[in-house]
């Protein structure tokens, strides 16, 4: 789980920003984006493919 520590006189969007990168960092969003809908087997091995992936 990713953590971001703010600074006493940090503002809050800025503090923000930055969790917001860390989690991009990770891959964190693509994996929920991801499991959000069921993708069928055939549109999963197309999207790797496409994505340059060897067969997983």
């Amino acid at each position: 789980m990713p953590k971001v520590s703010v600074g006493e006189n940090e503002p809050l969007e800025k503090a923000l920003r930055r969790f917001k990168k860390k989690i991009e960092i990770e891959g964190i969003l693509k994996t929920l984006k991801a499991r959000k809908h069921y993708e069928k087997p055939s549109e999963r091995k197309r999207r790797k493919r496409k994505m340059g992936w060897k067969s997983f």
